[in-house]
């Protein structure tokens, strides 16, 4: 081989590898957002029904019968309020690199009476981290029992719409529409919801996600 010749081979070699790399890089960056990351508490935690029945099960189910590549990690935690979930944030979105974060947290705070400003604060971070890191935001709104007062009642319905706007995220106006009212939905405690309520909560979800459609079917 002349001295033309291999430089020829070696410029193509060069070529060959740097565009392998390239997709090998892209590959891995296309999987690695391909998350969708869920932050919850016992209403996405499967408490008291079986595993594989709720919510984030159903969609990831919706997901896999229309082709997405989309997973979800399911890192919800009975009893988690929004300063755990922030606790345990950074660590998730460097390990998971979602593409999407859903946060349903800020009931357990509410029902322990703790201060609106903390939700606001602690979900406010989280949204900002996620931002930050690419991924879109779906926040969960929430809604608790009037006896808790009527003036704290209404603050802490109207702080996830009040995120959502001054964010810019999308948001389900409130999770557990549909079953809230219905006693037949609840488990024993009439506090979490039974294996019924899922598929509720599913399209509850599922609806608020239209946004994002072509996101989830783009890397099919």
């Amino acid at each position: 081989m002349n001295q033309n010749n291999l430089s020829t081979f070696v410029t193509k070699k060069a070529i060959a590898i740097g565009l392998f790399c390239l997709l090998i890089s892209f590959v891995t960056s296309a999987s690695s957002n391909s998350t969708i990351l869920v932050m919850g508490d016992s209403l996405s935690a499967e408490y008291g029904i079986s595993r594989g029945s709720g919510w984030a099960k159903l969609l990831e189910g919706q997901l896999q019968k229309q082709g997405s590549q989309w997973t979800v990690f399911n890192a919800s935690i009975s009893g988690e309020t929004s300063a755990g979930g922030l606790t345990r944030f950074t660590a998730l979105l460097a390990q998971k690199k979602p593409g999407i974060v859903m946060l349903e947290l800020g009931a357990n705070d509410a029902l322990r009476g703790l201060s609106i400003d903390e939700t606001e604060k602690n979900l406010s971070q989280m949204i900002q981290l996620s931002k930050k890191s690419g991924a879109k935001v779906l926040l969960f709104g929430m809604q608790i029992p009037p006896n808790y007062g009527q003036d704290y009642t209404k603050k802490f319905k109207d702080l996830y719409l009040k995120l959502a706007t001054q964010e810019q995220i999308e948001l389900v106006p409130f999770f557990m529409a549909g079953v809230a009212s219905n006693p037949s939905l609840f488990q024993s405690d009439n506090i979490h919801p039974n294996e019924k309520a899922q598929i509720i909560l599913y399209k509850n979800v599922w609806g608020a996600m239209a946004p994002y459609q072509s996101l989830l079917n783009s890397n099919k």
